[in-house]
């Protein structure tokens, strides 16, 4: 079943492996707790070395999506930054049967959320510094969610959009660490130590 696959750990764990993961676990505990912290209004999520992290495949969704059309082309950008952690949970949870770094993965997804809100959040202000060194305001036409909001007439609506974005996000995270905290216990039950 689905759900025996997501809890789907190897019948005997190496004490090394499951040491290492623990320590990957806390660190990304620890570091998610930062970011669910984070005020999105105040875009203090554009600073964090994942923005740019995701922001390479944001770029990428806008090239990979352009054969479909101008809005698809410029919703392109967050699908991209979205697309890629879930190829990374499928293929490590589906295809190579690794729970736990499929759990990392869908930490990223719920980071990368949280990381789209400041910019949904922007799209009436326009006040955000964006890839060009400009404002959405300095060059009209260069906000995604700006574009993206007219188009579907819920400018009003950014705030409202971007907080369901950071709470969704942050419930993803969360999701994320119980995830990958149970798939560690499983595996403490399993661990078999390295003689010597």
């Amino acid at each position: 079943t689905l759900l025996a696959g997501l809890f789907f750990v190897e019948p005997k764990t190496n004490a090394v492996y499951f040491y290492s993961r623990t320590i990957v676990y806390v660190i990304f505990l620890f570091w998610g707790w930062q970011f669910i912290l984070m005020d999105f209004t105040s875009n203090e999520i554009g600073e964090s070395f994942m923005h740019n992290v995701n922001l390479v495949f944001h770029e990428a969704g806008h090239i990979l999506f352009s054969p479909f059309g101008w809005f698809i082309t410029i919703l392109g950008g967050t699908l991209g930054q979205l697309l890629m952690p879930v190829i990374v949970i499928l293929t490590l949870s589906l295809k190579e049967r690794n729970n736990f770094a499929a759990s990392i993965g869908l930490w990223w997804l719920g980071q990368s959320l949280m990381d789209c809100a400041p910019y949904i959040n922007d799209a009436q202000e326009q006040q955000l510094i964006l890839l060009g060194g400009h404002t959405g305001r300095d060059a009209p036409g260069n906000h995604d969610w700006n574009n993206i909001l007219v188009w579907l007439d819920q400018l009003e609506n950014a705030g409202t959009y971007a907080n369901m974005a950071d709470i969704t996000g942050t419930l993803l995270m969360i999701c994320a660490f119980a995830w990958g905290g149970y798939i560690l216990y499983r595996q403490y039950r399993n661990m078999q130590r390295i003689p010597g």
